[in-house]
């Protein structure tokens, strides 16, 4: 998951209880008002069922907004990496100084590109990775759907040339374009992950991350560029204000850029009737108080839904966190499950790339807590998680969803370890998922863990069917004897 930049839903929880065309410039989302109190609006009721399903079909955009924000506009902020239609590269893995991104991965460095097909699509070179390290572009639309993939499968560990391109875009690709990319949105974005075996191996991360390469198709082709898209204004992300009632003014500026799919045309149409409409602004102080507090209950009736869904859905293992990523065929219209994929880590991949399995609680059903007990996770001597690539084990303090600073500064254990780990008479691997050290002999399969509330993260990148199918059953967190 982005880390991209990823949520933790159980934190949240616990803290909640026809076409639209791209408007030319819209004016910024937070600055004038177009809904008031007058004769004519939906009663207070409405106004709140209105907001509730909005809330939850536009939490991920919203969302995404904020990523785009901080990462391609805001030159100043402390998580700008590079502006749009250019590459920016983080070439270190995460510890527990970074606090900008919750529930990071720690396995694969970063490269982000956040890329506007309003004018041309962009072209995305790749090098010759190699069978043996895993790599993949998640490409993200502005709805958050993975709209596809590039990785090992694509390029065949050769070098490639990938086009990019937008809904608007009716053109031919150029001789030397492997294979063509469409996204529904014209705002879109390229997470690159590029696995790190070790730390000794950083340069050679760094040497191919260099070579990624994007540029726009006219530069590829060599022909002569079309005329520059309309600027636009992008209003600052407020973390504040996006949580609360001016939630919608940001989902009214995003609009343009969200192409209406046929089947979202009657929330479109309730959207309007409490003023979101695309580009024009909205500006929650000129509502009637009664107004206001029918948004903020229509907000807090989704998080509440949603807290059902997470307590008898995703607990029981009913719903995994695979069923909430995808291409938007594959999710088939499930407002809820985006908006649970965008609260547990928004950028979140396909089942089919990488499965993520969560252990918020202990075989016995009760939260994983540091200070009251220490854990086993006992792998059988052929059962460890099946995968075409590698998998990790990652730990997260459950009151700041970070890694978790220990004396040996190791924040999780991957397959990539397994000749360090220490295996039973048996064959079998237990892990010792603990906040005290459990002594000298079983040091290396100890996976420290803070004295207080916390989660831990499976990862299985490139996973086998057994893994996809839940043929294959992850062992329980035991409470250690």
């Amino acid at each position: 998951m982005h880390s991209s930049v990823i949520v933790t839903l159980m934190a949240v929880l616990l803290a909640a209880c026809n076409k639209q065309a791209p408007a030319d410039r819209p004016t910024s989302a937070t600055t004038a008002s177009t809904v008031n109190s007058a004769a004519g609006q939906p009663a207070a009721e409405e106004v709140r069922a209105i907001a509730k399903d909005a809330y939850i079909w536009g939490f991920p955009l919203v969302e995404n907004y904020k990523t785009l924000y901080q990462q391609a506009i805001d030159k100043g902020g402390p998580n700008f990496h590079a502006p749009l239609n250019a590459i920016g590269n983080s070439a270190n893995v995460a510890t527990p100084k970074d606090t900008a991104i919750i529930t990071p991965n720690s396995d694969t460095p970063y490269s982000f590109l956040w890329m506007d097909l309003r004018a041309e699509p962009l072209v995305l070179s790749i090098p010759a990775i190699g069978d043996k390290r895993y790599f993949s572009v998640q490409l993200v639309d502005l709805y958050t759907f993975n709209f596809d993939y590039i990785n090992e499968s694509v390029t065949r560990s050769k070098a490639g040339n990938f086009l990019i391109a937008g809904p608007d875009w009716n053109g031919e690709a150029p001789k030397g374009i492997d294979r063509v990319f469409r996204s529904e949105t014209p705002f879109a974005y390229a997470l690159m992950r590029t696995q790190l075996f070790d730390p000794n191996d950083l340069d050679n991360v760094k040497r191919l991350q260099g070579q990624y390469k994007v540029q726009p198709l006219s530069a590829f082709a060599g022909t002569p560029a079309p005329p520059a898209a309309p600027a636009v204004e992008f209003p600052p992300y407020d973390a504040a204000r996006a949580n609360g009632s001016e939630f919608f003014s940001y989902l009214a500026f995003l609009l343009p850029y969200a192409p209406m799919n046929a089947e979202e045309a009657r929330l479109r149409e309730r959207l309007a009737k409490i003023g979101v409409v695309p580009g024009k602004p909205f500006e929650p102080d000129a509502l009637s108080p009664a107004t206001r507090q029918a948004l903020q209950d229509g907000i807090r009736d989704a998080d509440a839904e949603l807290a059902n869904f997470v307590a008898t859905q995703i607990n029981t293992d009913k719903v995994s966190s695979a069923d909430l990523f995808g291409t938007r065929a594959n999710l088939k219209g499930n407002a809820m499950y985006r908006f649970a994929g965008a609260k547990q880590g928004i950028y979140g991949n396909s089942a089919s790339e990488a499965d993520y399995q969560a252990y918020f609680v202990d075989a016995k059903g009760e939260a994983l807590d540091g200070a009251k007990h220490d854990y086993l996770l006992r792998f059988p001597k052929d059962g460890l998680p099946p995968t075409n690539a590698f998998w990790s084990i990652t730990m997260y303090d459950g009151k700041t969803k970070l890694l978790v600073d220990n004396p040996l500064n190791r924040y999780l254990i991957n397959s990539p370890m397994l000749g360090s780990l220490k295996r039973d008479a048996d064959g079998s691997i237990a892990l010792y998922v603990q906040n005290a050290p459990p002594g000298k002999d079983k040091e290396a399969n100890w996976l420290p863990a803070p004295a207080g509330p916390f989660y831990v993260i499976l990862r299985n990148y490139s996973p086998k069917a057994e893994v996809v199918d839940r043929t294959w059953k992850r062992p329980p967190m035991e409470i250690a004897r």
